[in-house]
């Protein structure tokens, strides 16, 4: 079981993030903004990155006192090859690392991670958000082009 973290190292770990991502943004001219909302006992960040084959995407960070859990939301349900874009995103986290696709809400198409709370540097949010936004970017056309192919014609 992961190391439970109390309110004092909770804040401690949630200051250093916010230097950490304010200098990620600063040094990185694709991200267009970090905000930081705390609710309900969970700290979040919202990272959000501009694209080529995505305009934009928001990485959503959840601080709990074990885990910084990540995602962000790649597209909506397909409207058809549902069998295809499943079966292609199953192959694709055969070789993913430290993401995976998944299936959210509405059956909309989320990238998602978890990392223990322990284990949260600089290096680790750098690479995660080079990991996100890398698989987005490399994979977003394809899947709105099995999803939605009668869209391209």
């Amino acid at each position: 079981m992961q190391d439970r973290m109390d309110g004092e190292q909770l804040d401690d770990l949630s200051t250093r993030i916010d230097g950490w991502l304010d200098a990620l943004r600063r040094d990185n001219e694709q991200i267009s903004a970090v905000d930081r909302v705390d609710e309900d006992a969970v700290r979040r960040w919202f990272v959000r990155l501009r694209g080529d084959e995505k305009n934009i995407t928001t990485i959503w960070f959840a601080l709990r006192e074990r885990t910084l859990r990540y995602e962000t939301y790649v597209l909506p349900a397909p409207e058809e090859n549902d069998a295809a874009l499943y079966e292609q995103l199953l192959r694709r986290n055969d070789r993913l690392v430290g993401v995976h696709f998944s299936i959210g809400d509405e059956d909309a198409v989320f990238l998602r991670g978890e990392i223990p709370a322990s284990s949260v540097d600089e290096i680790a949010l750098d690479r995660i958000v080079g990991t996100v936004f890398g698989v987005v970017e490399q994979t977003f056309q394809g899947l709105l082009r099995i999803g939605f192919a009668s869209r391209f014609g």
